[in-house]
Formats: structure tokens, C-alpha cells, sequence
């Protein structure tokens, strides 16, 4: 299996027009990131979870010829605005995307994108095939995945497990029948938007103690505002097996 961090920001991301902090003027890649997002490879299935504003920039970054699916954890724009964007994949790989998520989640995106799902379609829109999927396990061209039921605020939101590695971003609570889930993981991606407390993301602390009681052997944390901090600084404070993920990192698990 390979995950590659197709992006590792928020809409609060890097850079800021008219921010002057460190952060924003920095020149280390690490400090330059595109919403949250995933590409997954394995068993031959090829995923993406959730097509925030800059998708196309990162598939084309990433350098993703197929997609066989998308899954989306929750309908906030941030993660869901590029879906225009899978026009090459319908005409290279002639055939619907199936895209998997939430009943509220496929509503959303269909409110959003209504003339994707019109009767009489215009030419050359984005062709679907959504799938409603629940807090039940369900499978991607054979490939099993393990919905993990997580709260962004009030919102329900989704992250996912694929054998011994999970995915959870927008989150500032894990309920315990979802921490029991998580049990086992050995790569963990984990929510940590700043320092700074928020209503709907865990701080820098809060995801570093979440990250210890899940216990994986390593930890990268995504969806990061430019108010955390350098890359640089942040990483060598955190404790061993914990880290900031970054955009372009690349993962492989046997």
C-alpha cells in the first residue's frame, strides 16, 4: 500500500493573502500547502478521499494516471469543490466515477453540482455513479474499508481505516466505539489545525494526546493552519513517532 499526502492545509491554509507572519512568507515547501486530501494505491485499486479547491493541481502533482474512486468524509466545500474536476479520468478511463459517501454527503454534492446530476445533461459534464455508504464496512473493487465515525463540531464527519492504516481529519472528538477501531493502526493520519484551542478541530496538544492513546506506530497530523507554526519548529517539538505531515510525502506499508 502507498498513501501519498495530496495535501496537508485547510481553507485557513498557506498562503494567506496579505499575511505577514513566518509561516506565510516561508520558503520551506513543507509551509506550502493544498486542502486536506489522500491518494491511496493498493491491491491495484487506486482512491482519493475527498476533492477539496485544489484537486487538480494535485492530481496532476501526484501524477495520478487512474482513479478507480472517491470517498468523502463529510460535504464541507473544503473537501468537496474539485469534483468538476474528474472530467480527464471519465474520458481517459471511459466510465462513471464512482464517488462513496454519506447520504447527507451525496445530497450535498448534488445540490451543489445539480447539473451533473440533470436529466438532460449538458456535454462533457463530470459523469458519477454515487454510492451511499453508512458507518458499515463496505469494499472498493475488492479493496475493504472500515468507516470511522468521528465528530467535527456537530457534524458528523468519516474517516477511514484500510488495513493497518487510518485516515481522520475534521475531527475535534473520536468516540470511544471509534477508538477501539482504531486500535492496532500502525501509520495514523490525524486532524491538528494550531496550538491555539478551536470549536470543531483538535489543537496541537489534543491531537498529539489522541495520537498516544491510539498508539500507532507513527503519527502524521494534516488539515494544518498556518497558525501552527514553521514545519520546521513544530516537528522537533513533537514526541517520537509523531510528526507534521506535509504535501507530496509519501507513505509505504507493506
Amino acid at each position: 500500500m502507498k498513501v501519498t499526502f495530496l495535501g496537508t492545509g485547510t481553507s485557513q491554509g498557506v498562503p494567506v493573502i496579505g499575511c505577514e507572519c513566518k509561516v506565510c512568507k516561508s520558503l520551506d515547501f513543507r509551509d506550502k500547502r493544498f486542502r486536506s486530501s489522500i491518494h491511496l494505491e493498493a491491491n491495484g485499486v487506486s482512491i482519493v478521499v475527498d476533492t477539496g479547491p485544489d484537486f487538480r493541481m494535485q492530481m496532476l502533482r501526484a501524477d495520478v494516471k487512474r482513479l478507480d474512486a472517491i470517498i468523502y468524509t463529510h460535504e464541507h466545500k473544503d473537501h468537496t469543490a474539485g469534483l468538476d474536476d474528474i472530467r480527464p479520468y471519465n474520458f481517459s478511463q471511459q466510465m462513471d466515477m464512482p464517488i462513496f459517501g454519506r447520504r447527507q454527503v451525496l445530497d450535498q454534492i448534488q445540490r451543489e453540482f445539480d447539473y451533473i446530476f440533470s436529466a438532460k445533461k449538458y456535454p462533457g459534464v463530470p459523469q458519477v455513479n454515487a454510492i451511499e455508504i453508512t458507518d458499515n464496512p463496505f469494499q472498493v473493487n475488492g479493496l475493504s474499508i472500515i468507516p470511522i465515525p468521528v465528530l467535527h463540531y456537530k457534524l458528523p464527519v468519516l474517516g477511514f481505516r484500510f488495513g493497518d492504516f487510518s485516515y481522520v481529519t475534521d475531527a475535534n472528538f473520536i468516540p470511544e466505539e471509534s477508538m477501539k477501531l482504531l486500535e492496532g493502526t500502525e501509520i495514523l493520519i490525524l486532524d491538528a489545525l494550531q496550538k491555539d484551542s478551536h470549536i470543531s478541530h483538535f489543537t496541537l496538544d489534543e491531537a498529539v494526546e489522541i495520537a498516544q492513546k491510539i498508539g500507532a506506530k507513527q503519527t502524521y497530523f494534516t488539515h494544518i493552519s498556518h497558525r501552527m507554526g514553521l514545519h520546521e519548529q513544530i516537528d522537533r517539538e513533537l514526541p517520537e513517532g509523531i510528526a507534521l505531515g506535509y504535501d507530496g510525502l509519501e507513505i509505504t506499508l507493506d
